[in-house]
């Protein structure tokens, strides 16, 4: 095969993707274009511009040649078309539902989430007029049965936060191309690296940037890749995408951008009028970190293997939930989707409930006590005071958050020492 013709691997495309010498300086890292707007080379370059009849830099909030890299690295990861960086994972979902969505119309999420997701869908969203319909990723059927005139998307977690339950994303695909509805896919805990839902019939990918692309804790960020593999026209549910758009002297934006379309209704609608825009240095911290994301993803599943087999075994602890383990209900699944390993974050039962689970947060010493996951540190939360306290009782348990529940997303430290803090924190009096 010819050089020219060569696809990258994927440790060429976390380091190469989307970058290149910067031409006036030489630069070999991507610089940090700390700008507001850009100069146009004239009134028609201007015009055109703004017209989307040429593609290139006009104001920072609605694109920045940093963000720009960021986003065509993450793209090329997934198998995407194309890219769009945001101020957050909270934004990116915002972003993806106000581009499909009118008031009245509903999606289908799974029930098992990351909290705030659940309390975005059922509380914030609903001041938009977007209704949520909740389905049980254990009864794919469930989704299907959900499914009604007003149905315009299926979300999902590749492997949901916290409790590292496995998504079937291929029979939710099914389901969501029988019903012509797109399939948005939160792949933050897996990332690229461990599985890759346009494969299996996503449509739409968001992430979390803050977490494992990121992965060093520094910066917050979401982004939303397109697959391209949706047809916005068939069935005209989708106004943004299949209509003339007013404000671009009548564009439908489909018919013109083809298979990176809704990348760019999300960019030149919900973006430009929204406005959460992720800043060049975050975009830059973040490029920077995904260099490094294979190496470890393989550390952090490495390691939490150890720590939950290890776990498994210990008296304090009722169960772990971890699908790298043979005995987890998802561990077929998981090898299916995730192969090369489960992700870092596991959830832990322990024997003496409330309790129990603030005397080892309160314990540990190597573990930071943080509402976050994805860092190369090890860290730790107890879901049902914190970052579920929000939910109900019900809620907290469907999510994999009760009483009883603290989860752990493992760092990339050694093994041994990890393990060796642990068992400082179960044995503390």
């Amino acid at each position: 095969m010819a050089d020219a013709e060569r696809i990258p691997g994927f440790n060429t495309l976390a380091v190469h993707a989307g970058a290149k010498p910067d031409p006036t300086t030489g630069a070999r890292a991507t610089p940090i274009y700390q700008t507001t707007s850009f100069v146009f080379d004239d009134v028609e370059h201007a015009a055109s511009l703004f017209g989307l009849q040429a593609f290139g830099n006009i104001y920072t909030r609605i694109g920045n040649p940093t963000c720009a890299v960021l986003e065509e690295r993450v793209a090329a990861l997934e198998g995407g078309t194309a890219g769009l960086a945001v101020a957050s994972g909270h934004a990116a979902q915002v972003i993806v539902m106000q581009t499909l969505l009118m008031p009245g119309d509903e999606f289908i999420a799974s029930k098992k989430l990351y909290g705030g997701s659940i309390n975005q869908f059922n509380h914030a969203f609903k001041s938009f007029g977007w209704n949520v319909v909740w389905a049980d990723p254990d009864d794919i059927a469930s989704f299907e049965a959900a499914v009604t005139p007003k149905t315009k998307a299926i979300f999902i977690e590749s492997i949901a936060n916290p409790g590292g339950v496995i998504t079937d994303i291929e029979a939710i695909g099914k389901i969501a191309r029988k019903a012509n509805v797109p399939l948005i896919v939160d792949n933050t805990l897996a990332t690229p690296y461990l599985c890759k839902p346009i494969d299996y019939g996503a449509d739409i990918v968001v992430h979390s940037l803050t977490k494992f692309l990121g992965g060093h804790g520094n910066s917050i960020g979401g982004i939303i890749i397109d697959a391209g593999t949706f047809n916005w026209s068939r069935d005209k549910k989708y106004p943004m995408l299949c209509e003339p758009r007013p404000e671009y002297s009548g564009i439908v934006l489909h018919e013109t951008f083809g298979n990176f379309a809704f990348a760019i209704a999300c960019r030149v609608l919900g973006l430009r009028d929204l406005g959460p825009a992720l800043s060049p240095f975050n975009a830059f911290l973040i490029s920077t970190g995904i260099e490094t994301l294979p190496l470890r993803m393989q550390r952090h599943c490495d390691n939490a293997l150890a720590v939950a087999t290890w776990l498994s075994q210990r008296p304090e602890v009722a169960w772990v939930s971890y699908p790298g383990l043979a005995s987890d209900k998802y561990h077929a699944l998981a090898q299916k989707y995730v192969p090369k390993g489960c992700g870092a974050v596991m959830t832990v039962g322990l024997k003496g409930g409330f309790e129990a689970g603030v005397k080892l947060v309160s314990n540990v010493k190597l573990f930071s006590h943080v509402a976050n996951i994805g860092d190369t540190k090890s860290l730790i939360i107890h879901p049902a005071s914190t970052t579920h306290k929000q939910l109900s009782d019900a809620q907290k348990i469907q999510a994999g958050a009760g009483p009883d529940v603290v989860r752990l997303s493992i760092g990339i430290e050694d093994k041994e020492d990890i393990i060796a803090d642990l068992e400082l924190g179960l044995t503390a009096k």
